[in-house]
């Protein structure tokens, strides 16, 4: 058996004297009734996330002021969360300068530029068959998508955009892919088969699928190759858009895009595999820098666009 220690003869240092990781001076501030925007900002702790936040906020500011892109991919939770008027505003303020959702995002795009309404509730139609048989989504999404056999270059995003304008679609200021196509963005939608509702109507043509959904991988490529500078943010998006963006990484790259200076965030609800490898970890690791934020899209999306809309001035 050992002998117990005795611990009289510990060392001890002056508290004074450790490092420390936490100060009073980083903490948050209590909140005052009616104070502004950016005094409620500048009062969120100066730790964790309250850091990683404010450097994403720099970062989008930066590129803005030199010039540099700011892309925004996100997934079609972010419309459904009823933040598409918070980043049509954020595309006519010049902030973002393109975008990039699934196959999903389009459509939950398109049908509020249809309707003012969209996200049906799945589980009821699973009963009798009629989930994702809405007649018009599909009719009219496929006539759009058929655009590209005229055009065989047109991308899926821009179809939709050009489609919904031209209608006009009653509430196509509520449309990304509308507001795109009038400012004259990149919009690139990415469509993986058989995942969306619309694959499942009559009118479906996997061809026209293809070609036009390809075009905008192009598109998007293209985009990343821009990059240098610049701020890629992820928001809402667990697979398709992780491994979408990690391939245009590539293809840039592999064309002498020599990628620098750029910042890469993943905004989302949970914590993934692939947003967090594909998006911030492997891309920060060659020549950038990357962040995660963890919280509702509902209230980190507009805090952040207020952040931006406060510092940009």
């Amino acid at each position: 058996m050992p002998d117990p220690v005795d611990l009289s003869q510990v060392r001890t240092i002056p508290l004074t004297t450790r490092p420390n990781k936490v100060a009073a001076a980083a903490f948050a501030k209590p909140p005052v009734k009616g104070q502004s925007a950016a005094a409620f900002l500048a009062g969120l702790p100066h730790i964790l996330a309250g850091n990683d936040f404010r450097a994403v906020v720099t970062a989008i500011v930066e590129a803005r002021r030199n010039g540099r892109p700011v892309v925004l991919g996100f997934g079609a939770h972010v419309i459904k969360c009823g933040l598409s008027p918070v980043l049509i505003d954020l595309m006519h303020r010049g902030v973002v300068t393109a975008l990039a959702t699934n196959g999903s995002g389009g459509i939950h795009d398109f049908e509020l530029a249809l309707i003012g309404e969209t996200s049906e509730d799945v589980a009821a139609g699973l009963k009798d068959g009629t989930f994702g048989m809405g007649r018009e989504t599909g009719e009219l999404m496929h006539a759009a998508i058929a655009g590209v056999t005229a055009r065989p270059d047109a991308g899926l995003g821009y179809l939709f955009g050009e489609f919904l304008d031209a209608l006009p679609a009653p509430n196509a200021d509520l449309s990304l892919a509308v507001a795109a196509k009038r400012l004259g963005l990149p919009f690139t939608v990415h469509v993986a088969i058989g995942t969306d509702i619309i694959h499942m109507h009559p009118g479906a043509d996997g061809a026209a699928l293809g070609r036009s959904s390809f075009n905008d991988f192009k598109l998007f490529c293209g985009v990343v190759k821009d990059l240098s500078g610049g701020v890629y943010l992820n928001v809402g998006s667990a697979v398709i858009l992780p491994e979408v963006f990690l391939k245009a990484f590539t293809v840039a790259q592999n064309l002498g895009a020599d990628l620098t200076g750029y910042t890469t965030a993943n905004l989302d609800m949970i914590a993934h595999y692939r947003s967090g490898e594909n998006v911030v970890r492997r891309p920060a690791g060659v020549a950038g820098k990357g962040y995660t934020l963890i919280a509702r899209h509902e209230l980190l999306i507009p805090l952040l666009a207020q952040a931006v809309v406060e510092e940009l001035g």
